[in-house]
Parts: C-alpha cells; structure tokens; sequence
C-alpha cells in the first residue's frame, strides 16, 4: 500500500511547545506526508509566518475541543494514514517510516508507540518523567513511556496514534462524549467494530514533554483516573482491569491499615512490612545516578501519584458523564 501521512495536531493556540516541534515535524524521513495544525483561531501573521511551510497547514477550528479537531482530519487531510501527535510532543525522524510497512496488512486498523521524555528538560519535568516510566506506576503500560517489546495493543494514547483513514471513517473517528479519554473509545471501537488489530511498534516513536511534578502531574494523574473510574463503568472491556484498580486497593490499605491493625495489633507488622516494600520499589524504580534531584522528587510524586488516582477513580465511578 502507498502510503500518504496526514500528520494532525491539535491546539487551542499556537505556543512554544509548537514552535519547538516544528523543525521536526517539518524533517520526518518520509516523502509522503502533510502536517494539519489546527488552533482554536490563526496566529498573527508574524507566528503564521514562521511557520509557513510547504507541507504545514494552519487551519483554525473555532473553539471547540481535541476530538473534533482531530476529526477535522476527514474534511481537510489527503493523507490516506491519519497520524495523530499532541501539541506538547515531536516525533523522532524515522516515526512515519517505521509506521508505513504496517498499513500493507489489511487486517491492521492502527499502529502506535511510546512518548518517551525529551532528553533536555528540567529537574521536576524530569521527575514526572521518572514517575510515568516506573513499572511500579504504570505496570504493563509503561511501554507507553518508554520502548518496550512489539505486541498487539487494545488502548493507545492520542499523543502517538496512527490510524488507517477507511478505518477511521468507518468508526466515525473520535467520539467527543468520552472526554477525557476519546483515544480509548476510538480504540475499542477499532478492535471491536471494525475488527482491526492494533500494533504496538517501539519503534514508532515520539518524544513527549511531561506535566512537571507536583501539582499539574498530580492533575494530570487526576484526570486520567477520573476518566478510567469512569470507563470501568462505561467500557469495563479496556478499562476493568486489575492494574487500573491496584492503587485504589494501595489507597485503601493506606487508610484501613491502621484501623485493622488498632485491633489485631499483628497486623501492624504486615502493614509497616508492605509500606516497606513499597518504598524500596519506588526508590528502585525511580532513582537514576545520573539526576540525583529529579530521582528524589520522583520518589515522593509516585506516592502521590497512587494515592491521587486512587482517590479520583472513586469519583470516575460515580461520576454520571465525563465533563471537559
């Protein structure tokens, strides 16, 4: 299959995290693509200007949100893949190439890879890099923050997504109604509706900046969670899982613990044995030699990270609908 990439990035305005990504998305090795940026309105001619490109289109949306950008990709782009990229990320070269062979099958509705952390980024962006890269935070899903083994996939994040147009079009591409959290719906809707597998290449790769830690991490962390408590109601097939509901089961080991252990005072052995634990995996699983302060930060944001998602999981599954 020839294989022709439109490139789609959504944005309310066009910012800096833009203006970094865009030497890179202007150098992808690959003859074929188009890149769609659509902001809620066009920048000054000044910015327009800098960024004009023959392969680069601004196109403003009005004020609406990420998933109907991103569906705008059906009326504006000519590629015949659609590859779907936050604001905040930029690819590595050789991302759309090492995407184009999978589109040869049929029976692939989409591929995706992971958004590893930028090399050059400061201490606490770092450290919420660290946090999201620890299998003590993410379990099997770190492989969405850092280069794991090809597998098959069933829930790939928007910020690194590339979907078949027909495939996308079938499915009637993202639905708005699961904000937070479109990307998931738009992938069971891949597997389940249109039948299509979903391929998890390391090598499809994008570099991804992270909410710097602590308080837009722990928001961040927050939302993810309020929407995956949400979905093991709504979509229990991607989302009732077990890794999902674990800091939930962390949070309320935190809180009875004391309370059994007042009266079967064994249990306070189980109980400091568990938080020990936990704590020499944390520190394992965080600390680099190399960024001493961003390890240190890291150890203390993975705490808060468990126990803020355990807390807004609770609210996601008694929320009635997801609010934007």
């Amino acid at each position: 299959m020839k294989v022709k990439f439109t490139v789609v990035i959504p944005v309310r305005a066009i910012n800096d995290f833009i203006m970094e990504a865009f030497p890179h998305l202007t150098s992808i090795d690959y003859p074929d693509y188009e890149v769609l940026i659509f902001p809620d309105e066009l920048p000054e001619k000044p910015v327009l200007d800098s960024l004009s490109h023959p392969k680069v289109r601004i196109i403003a949306s009005g004020k609406t949100g990420p998933a109907q950008k991103r569906d705008m990709a059906m009326k504006f782009g000519t590629g015949n893949v659609f590859a779907f990229i936050d604001d905040d990320a930029f690819p590595r070269a050789d991302w759309l190439k090492n995407a184009a062979g999978w589109f040869d099958d049929e029976n692939i509705g989409a591929v995706g890879g992971p958004a590893v952390t930028p090399e050059n980024v400061g201490v606490f962006e770092r450290a919420g890099g660290f946090v999201l890269s620890s299998v003590l935070c993410s379990g099997k899903y770190v492989r969405r923050y850092v280069p794991k083994k090809l597998c098959d996939d069933d829930d790939i994040p928007s910020v690194n997504l590339i979907v078949r147009r027909s495939v996308f079009e079938s499915v009637n591409g993202f639905d708005s109604n699961f904000y937070p959290g479109e990307d998931t719906k738009l992938c069971l809707d891949i597997t389940q509706k249109a039948g299509k597998r979903i391929v998890y290449d390391p090598e499809i790769l994008v570099f991804h900046h992270r909410r710097p830690v602590f308080r837009k991490h722990l928001r961040q962390i927050s939302n993810y969670a309020r929407h995956r408590g949400f979905f093991m109601k709504k979509l229990p097939k991607t989302s009732l899982r077990p890794a999902y509901l674990m800091p939930l089961l962390f949070l309320l080991g935190i809180i009875l613990g004391p309370f059994v252990s007042h009266f079967f005072p064994v249990c306070w052995y189980i109980y400091a044995s568990v938080l020990g634990l936990y704590a020499l995996l944390d520190f394992a699983t965080t600390f680099s030699a190399r960024y001493v302060a961003s390890s240190v930060l890291a150890f203390i944001a993975l705490f808060l990270t468990h126990i803020t998602y355990g807390m807004f999981t609770v609210v996601g599954l008694f929320q009635k609908k997801l609010t934007r």
